[in-house]
């Protein structure tokens, strides 16, 4: 069995069976073949074991928040799996400081003490890359292999299957997924990307963390501890 494919098989069993007929498709046989190729010939991060780190952290049935970033971080030893999130003890990208600056405009009691967004994730809130792969310093890199229909299908199946998510939409590139999910059923908040090019024209400001623990609570949920320990 190859990496991937044995990536895959450890999947989450409920996700790995509400993904079935996803993985039975012929773009996505195509997608795992060209990933391999990549794997032999390039450094791909995030490692094979953490492709499908999101899904593993945080079951189907048990979403409250979705975040939708673009892609994994390029560099070595950054990317695990979670969009945004780095390794422990990584230093911040600046687009996960103003992450933190806003939480912190937010909730301004936060704690925040390093940049896994792993304990986010244990609790509902599903960090997902429309692209699960990056070749080694050369972001966006496989943007045509085949994972925006992927993780497209995972948006719609939330949408569809889900009842009263939150999600999060940061930049156009995020917010162009809003005509796959049902605003009748879900919160859609929306602003501008962390990144320092954007960040300033409403996402430090946006409020997105008490506005969906507002809503959860509001809907008989558990609100999340936004705090990284």
């Amino acid at each position: 069995m190859s990496i991937v494919n044995k990536t895959i098989n450890n999947i989450n069993p409920i996700w790995k069976n509400a993904l079935k007929k996803e993985f039975e498709l012929d773009y996505f046989k195509t997608l795992i073949q060209n990933l391999e190729n990549e794997i032999k010939e390039f450094n791909i991060f995030p490692p094979s074991h953490l492709i499908f780190n999101a899904l593993n952290s945080t079951k189907l049935n048990d979403i409250k928040v979705v975040i939708i970033g673009q892609d994994p971080y390029f560099k070595k030893d950054q990317a695990n799996g979670l969009c945004f999130s780095v390794q422990k003890k990584q230093t911040l990208p600046p687009s996960l400081k103003n992450i933190f600056k806003a939480l912190k405009n937010d909730l301004p009691q936060t704690i925040v003490n390093n940049g896994d967004l792993t304990y986010w994730a244990n609790q509902g809130v599903l960090l997902l890359n429309t692209c699960l792969t990056v070749k080694e310093g050369v972001p966006n890199s496989h943007k045509d292999l085949g994972w925006h229909d992927f993780t497209d299908s995972i948006i719609k199946l939330i949408s569809k299957r889900n009842d009263s998510v939150c999600f999060f939409l940061w930049g156009k590139y995020a917010s162009n997924k809003t005509k796959m999910i049902d605003n009748k059923k879900h919160l859609i908040l929306e602003t501008s990307h962390p990144s320092p090019l954007s960040a300033y024209r409403g996402f430090l400001n946006c409020k997105h963390f008490s506005k969906a623990n507002e809503y959860i609570l509001n809907k008989g949920g558990k609100t999340i501890d936004w705090n990284i320990y």
